[in-house]
């Protein structure tokens, strides 16, 4: 058992379904559903969840699917609901490491990538006394 399997997570599966669409667009129902950890049912579920909250749009290319993810929804819940799914995309995907304060990530859906935007806030400076 994964240790993401036993112990709670700060996203929900909605989420993760997010991440992996973000990442590979064209993803097979049974690689999401292994990424995040969850039946094949269960993924379908979480799809179409978001299907019809306006977050997600599928569309069929010969065989598969291929998803766009609505960048611009607002979150849901009420505490969150300032922020788009970009913010949330741009913060899990940001690069590992890059710990500086910037824009969102931005998720280039056609090409299945993400590019970060390095334009870093600029932030005042301390008063001194």
């Amino acid at each position: 058992m994964n240790s993401y399997e036993s112990e709670w997570t700060f996203l929900s599966n909605s989420a993760h379904v997010l991440v992996c669409l973000a990442q590979n667009p064209r993803a097979l129902l049974r690689e999401v559903a292994d990424r995040v950890g969850v039946t094949e049912r269960t993924a379908m579920r979480l799809i179409t969840q978001l299907e019809q909250a306006g977050i997600l749009k599928r569309e069929k290319q010969g065989r598969r699917n291929f998803y766009q993810i609505m960048t611009t929804v607002h979150l849901r819940h009420p505490l969150e609901a300032h922020c788009t799914i970009d913010d949330l995309l741009g913060i899990v995907l940001r690069p590992v490491g890059d710990s500086h304060v910037h824009e969102p990530v931005k998720v280039n859906m056609m090409a299945g990538k993400t590019e970060a935007k390095h334009t870093q806030k600029q932030r005042k400076p301390k008063e001194t006394r």
